[in-house]
C-alpha cells in the first residue's frame, strides 16, 4: 500500500472504484472517476495510478462482459475480432504515450464528443433499436477499424474509451445502445488488458491496492450491467449523454483549467 494512504483514503478509493465500475458497465467512462481518485493519493506516481487503474478495470470489464453475455447475447463475431485488434492497438498506444503528449489530441477529442452529443440529442431514434448498417466482411472490417482507433486511444490517453466504443457501435454499425454497451465491454476488457500487459513488466502496478479496488469495481460492474439490462436502451442512452457531458467538462478543464 502507498505510505500516504490512510484508512479513510482507502475507503474513498473503494467507493470510487465501485462507482466507476457501475458507470463503466452501463455506458463507459468509469475512468473519469477511478483514475482521478488514484491520482489524489499522496506518494503515487502518475504511471502507478494509470497501471493500478487498468488492473481494477480489467476485472470490472470482465465481470460486466460475462453479465451482459448471459442476458443480452452480444454478437461475438463482431466483438471478438474487434477486441483482438483493439488489444494490439492499446499496446501500441501505451508504448507511444511517453512520446506523444495527450494535450495534442484534447481539442480534437472535445470536438468529436460535442458532435456525438448533438447527434444523439437531435436523432432520438439513433440507438433505439438494432438496425445493422453493414453485413459480412464490411461489418467486420469497420468494427476492426473502430477497435484499432479506439484501442490506440485507450493506450495513449484513455478517458472515455467505453463511451467512444458505444457510439462507434451505435452510429457506425447500427446497434442499439444496450447491445452496443454489451459489445463495448468485451472490447474495453481487451484494451485494458493490452495496456496492463505493458505496465506489468515495468513493475509499476500497485497490486494490493489494485486488487482491493478490483473487487469494488467488479461489484459496481455487476450491479450496473444488471440495471442496464433491466432498463433497456433508453436508460443507457440517457446515461450516455450524461457521461459525454462529463467528458467534455473534464477535457475542457484539462485544456483551459
Amino acid at each position: 500500500m502507498p505510505e500516504g494512504l490512510d484508512w479513510v483514503g482507502l475507503v474513498l478509493l473503494l467507493l470510487a472504484a465501485f462507482a466507476a465500475g457501475w458507470v463503466d458497465a452501463v455506458v463507459g467512462g468509469g475512468g473519469l472517476i477511478q483514475l482521478p481518485a488514484l491520482l489524489l493519493v499522496p506518494g503515487i506516481a502518475p504511471v502507478q495510478a494509470l497501471a493500478t487503474n487498468k488492473l481494477a478495470s480489467v476485472f470490472g470489464t470482465a465481470a460486466s462482459s460475462v453479465s451482459y453475455y448471459r442476458s443480452v447475447r452480444p454478437s461475438l463475431k463482431t466483438a471478438l475480432p474487434m477486441a483482438a485488434i483493439a488489444l494490439l492497438a492499446a499496446v501500441g498506444g501505451a508504448s507511444l504515450a511517453a512520446f506523444l503528449p495527450a494535450e495534442v489530441f484534447t481539442p480534437i477529442i472535445m470536438i468529436a464528443l460535442v458532435a456525438v452529443a448533438l447527434i444523439t440529442i437531435f436523432k432520438p431514434a439513433l440507438g433505439a433499436v438494432t438496425k445493422l448498417k453493414h453485413s459480412g466482411a464490411k461489418h467486420v472490417v469497420l468494427a476492426g477499424a473502430a477497435g484499432a482507433a479506439i484501442g490506440f486511444y485507450d493506450g495513449l490517453i484513455g478517458p472515455g474509451t467505453g463511451t467512444f466504443l458505444v457510439i462507434a457501435l451505435v452510429a457506425l454499425l447500427g446497434y442499439d445502445f444496450l447491445m452496443a454497451s454489451a459489445q463495448a465491454k468485451i472490447v474495453n476488457f481487451a484494451t485494458n488488458l493490452g495496456a496492463l500487459l505493458l505496465f506489468i513488466p515495468l513493475g509499476v502496478v500497485l497490486w494490493p491496492l489494485g486488487l482491493l479496488m478490483a473487487a469494488a469495481n467488479v461489484a459496481g460492474s455487476v450491479l450496473g450491467s444488471k440495471m442496464a439490462i433491466a432498463r433497456g436502451a433508453k436508460f443507457v442512452r440517457v446515461l450516455f449523454l450524461i457521461i459525454v457531458a462529463a467528458l467534455v467538462v473534464k477535457l475542457g478543464f484539462d485544456l483551459w483549467g
